[in-house]
């Protein structure tokens, strides 16, 4: 069984959920809940239909540094987030949830985690990430995790072939965090 970029062996834990390493087993869930429109074509990298075969060749080849972890509520997989760092201190951030889960904060709960990992552990700075500017949802999760707007652009979405509008964000490390790594 391949497990996928993360901290070896870590798992993040927030007051409802907890993020794993995937596992090549995780496959047929990951294509169950990304393999629909509504998350499909709110992403840049998921296409559409979104088989299992598709989900297993994405979890056992993400990009060397990448950090992806499974987001699991009371064991089951709900959705992915994670971060692809560029190795000068910024990485670009990234997060679904499946369609039966919208609505209860998990996206903001998980990625909140993630960003604070990231912050305090994982030697970023400077998150940035986008999102559709058609996706209002992701818009709300970016302001509850205190993103600022930086500019509009345009993405690739995998699932539609074409390239859409985006906003683009970004969210620096706050001081705070810099003096607990001082402090450890």
């Amino acid at each position: 069984m391949s497990q996928t970029p993360s901290i070896p062996g870590e798992r993040l834990k927030t007051k409802r959920l907890e993020l794993r390493a995937l596992t090549a087993d995780d496959a047929p869930r990951i294509a169950s809940l990304a393999g629909v429109w509504e998350i499909a074509s709110m992403t840049g990298r998921i296409p559409y239909p979104y088989s299992t075969e598709d989900a297993l060749h994405w979890v056992t080849g993400l990009a060397d540094g990448e950090i992806v972890y499974g987001i699991t509520l009371h064991g089951e997989l709900i959705g992915i987030c994670g971060y692809t760092p560029d190795g000068k201190g910024a990485a670009e951030a990234g997060y679904w949830i499946g369609r039966a889960y919208w609505g209860k904060g998990y996206a903001t709960e998980a990625m909140r985690e993630l960003i604070d990992q990231g912050f305090r552990r994982g030697g970023i700075r400077r998150f940035a990430c986008s999102h559709f500017t058609e996706n209002t949802g992701s818009q709300r999760v970016i302001a509850k995790l205190g993103f600022r707007l930086i500019g509009l652009s345009s993405g690739w979405c995998a699932a539609r072939g074409m390239d859409l509008p985006t906003l683009r964000y970004e969210r620096r490390r706050p001081l705070t965090a810099r003096l607990k790594v001082f402090a450890s």
